[in-house]
């Protein structure tokens, strides 16, 4: 698995959207029993968070200490820096296995063999992640323009799994169906270039080039986006679930 967050584990904890109560709420329904999840590839610990207000006890792992240091820290949560592919958790420990934003970098066949493993029978997985965000036209279409032509090259093959809302994913467990989710917020200049500057592509971008290409987009945003003026901000939610 690829570490492309550890360099920008601050402005990932900062900076990243989360997801939408409705979605944690229809897993929760899923669940008889909260005894343990897993929350594979924590990040910040956004998604361990809405699993510790249910769940008993919520493992976290990552296999970045730098984003574990970063990560929100609760009594019921423990996390540690550990790979998704080999774990030190016992068989048929979880009731609810999740996976936020981050099985497009997985080895697929490993990490699933680890989470058939782990996963209670009757027990559920979830993989769920964000799309492009909008705000309004005029600010999309700049956006756009910098995604496709400045830093495209620089995004990992691994991304089209998002860009096609993990719709070409292996997932060999019983799936069910799913409903879509949004995530809104209301941000400023300042936030969208924060969450810009924890793109992965845009971190390439500045290791081949020596240079932020986020600082001329926002220049270009500025014609547009008054000073300290809010935009309201959407994200798509996608997500698999699947059943042991």
């Amino acid at each position: 698995m690829k570490d492309n967050f550890s360099k920008q584990a601050e402005s990932y904890a900062k900076f990243r959207p989360g997801y939408p109560d409705e979605l944690f709420d229809f897993l929760f329904s899923l669940i008889a029993e909260k005894k343990a999840a897993w929350d594979c590839g924590t990040g910040n610990g956004q998604v361990a968070l809405h699993l510790s207000k249910q769940f008993d006890k919520v493992y976290a792992t990552d296999m970045s200490s730098t984003q574990i240091a970063n990560a929100v820290k609760k009594e019921n949560i423990q996390y540690s820096a550990t790979s998704a592919e080999e774990t030190f958790f016992t068989a048929n420990m979880f009731d609810l296995i999740t996976v936020g934003q981050a099985i497009h970098w997985f080895d697929f066949p490993k990490f699933y063999k680890e989470a058939d493993r782990v996963l209670k029978t009757g027990g559920y997985i979830a993989a769920f992640g964000y799309g492009f965000f909008k705000i309004e036209k005029e600010m999309d279409l700049i956006i756009s323009d910098f995604n496709q032509n400045i830093i495209r090259p620089y995004w990992d093959p691994e991304i089209n799994y998002v860009v096609e809302n993990y719709e070409t994913i292996p997932f060999p467990f019983n799936e069910i169906d799913a409903p879509a989710f949004c995530s809104k917020y209301n941000w400023g200049l300042e936030t969208v270039a924060g969450f810009l500057n924890t793109w992965s592509a845009v971190q390439h971008y500045i290791k081949a080039n020596n240079k932020n290409p986020v600082d001329s987009l926002v220049a270009k945003l500025k014609n547009v986006w008054a000073s300290n003026e809010k935009k309201d901000v959407s994200f798509p939610v996608f997500m698999r679930v699947g059943k042991k």
